[in-house]
């Protein structure tokens, strides 16, 4: 049995049992449920708050989390991540009223500085060499500058719309985040196994996301040259087609490069070209 810690609410935690469903791993969870079991795996799920999650891998409490990775810039150092999972990405930043003056980074020495992340900020200041003091608060402190307990904070931060309400505006990123597979010390054999066992499942399901499967039509000669342009797997499959002289061909591309590949295949001389999504890729 595996001990997995998401977050017990928020969108990391939607995400996170999405990305389980997706492996095949179905949670029968209930409303303020705070441990759940799978149906078809085995799996314990605990629903946690996300700043305790790095003393419970500690603890031996639980044997995998999902987190973000800012977390652990500021509670777990040392803890190993196995796998970045791309989502839930934002970034931890330190923002000011809009209308105060600011040019660069010294113009925070002697500024109060308000967060819920005491030690990034200390990271931060230390290595720019930047004298500021610290208020710390646990929850919302965007609020802060408002009512005159700091003149600046440093927060999560994904769209930026929360700090546009409050009046604040954005001036240093200190570091980026995503959702992190997370693995806990000390685990057996058996543990280890199992969770050998979902972080190939996890990979199937973020290649396939990450790519698209493409069939194009194409005349013989041209095969390859366009087969040049689809470097994602080891050789485009080539089936003919009733059509002399003309063939199918079908790869995988990466999805971040959708259009500009389209664009080379069009002049590479490829027709009919059909590009879908793919649940899972397994290699």
């Amino acid at each position: 049995m595996i001990r997995i810690a998401i977050q017990k609410s928020g969108r990391l935690n939607d995400e996170s049992l999405e990305l389980l469903k997706n492996c095949g791993i179905s949670i029968d969870n209930g409303k303020d449920q705070l441990k759940a079991s799978a149906r078809n795996f085995p799996v314990e799920v605990f629903f946690l708050r996300n700043g305790d999650i790095p003393q419970y891998l500690r603890d031996g409490v639980v044997d995998l989390a999902i987190l973000g990775s800012n977390t652990l810039v500021e509670k777990g150092n040392d803890l190993n991540i196995i796998e970045r999972l791309g989502f839930s990405k934002c970034r931890v930043s330190i923002a000011i009223p809009k209308g105060s003056k600011y040019n660069e980074i010294s113009d925070l020495n002697g500024k109060k500085i308000a967060t819920s992340y005491p030690n990034t900020v200390n990271q931060f200041l230390e290595k720019n060499k930047i004298n500021a003091d610290l208020h710390i608060i646990n929850g919302s402190v965007e609020i802060a500058p408002n009512i005159g307990l700091a003149d600046a904070i440093c927060d999560i931060v994904s769209s930026g719309s929360t700090l546009f309400k409050n009046n604040l505006k954005e001036v240093i990123k200190i570091i980026d985040s995503e959702a992190v597979l997370v693995q806990a010390p000390n685990l057996n054999s058996n543990q280890l196994e199992l969770i050998e066992k979902i972080q190939f499942r996890i990979k199937a399901v973020l290649r396939a996301k990450q790519s698209r499967y493409i069939l194009l039509n194409a005349p013989n000669d041209k095969i390859e040259d366009i087969s040049s342009i689809l470097p994602v797997l080891k050789s485009p499959t080539v089936l003919p087609l009733a059509k002399a002289g003309w063939s199918s061909l079908h790869s995988v591309i990466n999805a971040g490069d959708f259009w500009e590949v389209i664009d080379q295949l069009k002049d590479a001389g490829a027709e009919d070209i059909l590009v879908c999504p793919i649940e899972k890729m397994v290699l």
